[in-house]
């Protein structure tokens, strides 16, 4: 074996016969991670001498860490006793970290721990059952994400005692000292690289210490594990900085909001791109139309997965490359969907419903449900939008987008497809947890009411 342990996904997968030489390769620790129904990346660190036997045999987690609000509250679950979920190590995802070389980073699966059925709350294993799907109709979907941050500075004199990490105006598409002062996101690109993210191009965005990294388009689950640690990747390396990373939709006022956008592809048996046909209907394959019209047909509902916090829908606005509606159109960004101009191998769809703070297995699950649904149905969507959206009449537009949490709660209530894709168990227990979150913030006092109201009323 090797005494090199690659940075690479899948270079793991080499290892399972012989996972005691690990210490001999350096490795101190194996961290096991996997994303909760937030998309928070939860895990327990195992030291390398023992991972043999947690890959063999699993490890025990408190199923209670799926049901725990952001305030540290346990809020669901109680009339089952919290019984202990498995964690089964997925080998082909070991991959040393670049930050922290004496750890391995291992994704794990869920299960029942008597039965060792998939646990129904894991947000991955919902991601997989939809993708099992796919198998019938001989194409494969492949996605790129862009994911959005902000980094942030620690400053007690702030109102949320933080300030922008780089807040010089126009730092749109800059690079170097003025653009990140500390090196931040130069390390961070580095990082991703040697992680095997597929990282392209990295750039500071519109917003003052706004920051994209670019990551390539692979295989859906894989694109979503890399999505996954990249949002872990870029939070602890800023952690190590002193600062704060946050993929949070509109952290400040009067700034832009961070998206979360999916470009989608189907490929053939062959890896041949199936999307583009020249002389089918606005250029595109009858399987891709059917599947922009499952995604506007679904889009109300699959709102509450790419913005699954109040917050993000302070960013919904008509004048901020938000859609708003459901629609589609060339190259245009105020759609829901947008199809870029490149065709052949770079025939794809852009799905622009997110905010930064979704998990990405449960965005990429309801997405490619509603795009199956719509396959399966043959829908065929509307006409393509052009110009400016909002200067069109209005029948024209789609229905409308929720603008609201609870909105988009009861649109998913109101769709069973996406329940069914994900789960009952899974949507059950996301809405307790989100129920708790909106009566929280129902009854909280912001400092707007007390400056708007106080001084006068």
């Amino acid at each position: 074996m090797s005494q090199d342990l690659d940075a690479r996904p899948g270079a793991g997968g080499d290892l399972a016969a012989s996972l005691s030489g690990l210490p001999d390769m350096g490795v101190r620790a194996v961290r096991l991670q996997y994303a909760d129904l937030h998309g928070i990346c939860r895990g327990k660190d195992i030291p390398a001498s023992a991972f043999e036997q947690a890959a063999e045999e699993g490890i025990n987690f408190v199923a209670a860490i799926m049901t725990v609000d952001l305030r540290h509250n346990v809020v669901a679950g109680f009339e089952k006793g919290f019984p202990d979920l498995l964690a089964r190590p997925d080998l082909g995802t070991l991959v040393r970290l670049p930050w922290e070389p004496d750890v391995a980073a291992c994704i794990v699966d869920l299960e029942k721990h008597t039965t060792h059925e998939p646990y129904p709350v894991d947000s991955r294993g919902a991601l997989k059952r939809v993708l099992a799907q796919f198998s019938e109709l001989g194409v494969s979907p492949v996605i790129g994400p862009e994911l959005e941050f902000y980094l942030c500075e620690p400053d007690p004199s702030a109102p949320n005692g933080y300030r922008p990490y780089a807040s010089q105006d126009s730092g749109v598409y800059t690079v170097g000292n003025v653009a990140d002062p500390r090196g931040t996101l130069s390390r961070m690109l580095d990082a991703a690289v040697d992680l095997g993210l597929g990282a392209l191009a990295v750039a500071h965005e519109y917003g003052r210490s706004q920051y994209e990294i670019n990551l390539r388009h692979t295989a859906a689950l894989d694109s979503a594990d890399r999505a996954f640690r990249y949002k872990a990747m870029v939070k602890e390396l800023a952690a190590r900085d002193g600062l704060l990373a946050t993929f949070m939709g509109k952290p400040f006022n009067g700034d832009e909001g961070s998206g979360f956008h999916l470009h989608l592809s189907l490929v053939d048996g062959d890896g041949a791109n199936a999307c583009e046909d020249p002389s089918g209907a606005h250029g595109l394959t009858a399987l891709t139309r059917h599947f922009i019209a499952g995604v506007l047909d679904h889009g109300p509902a699959m709102m509450v997965f790419f913005n699954p916090t109040v917050n993000a829908y302070r960013r919904i606005t008509a004048e901020a490359l938000v859609p708003t509606r459901s629609c589609w159109g060339h190259d245009n960004r105020m759609t829901l969907v947008r199809v870029p101009m490149e065709r052949g191998s770079g025939t794809r769809l852009e799905v622009r419903l997110g905010d930064g703070t979704a998990n990405p297995y449960l965005a990429y699950a309801v997405t490619l449900a509603a795009g199956l649904d719509g396959i399966r149905r043959e829908l065929e969507p509307p006409e393509p939008l052009e110009g400016m959206i909002y200067d069109l009449p209005e029948e024209t537009l789609g229905e409308a987008l929720p603008t609201t949490f609870q909105g988009a709660l009861d649109a998913l209530e109101d769709d069973p497809v996406i329940i069914e894709a994900v789960g009952e168990e899974l949507v059950d227990t996301f809405k307790t947890i989100k129920g708790a979150e909106l009566e929280r913030y129902r009854t909280w006092v912001t400092d707007w009411e007390f400056a708007e109201y106080a001084p006068r009323l």
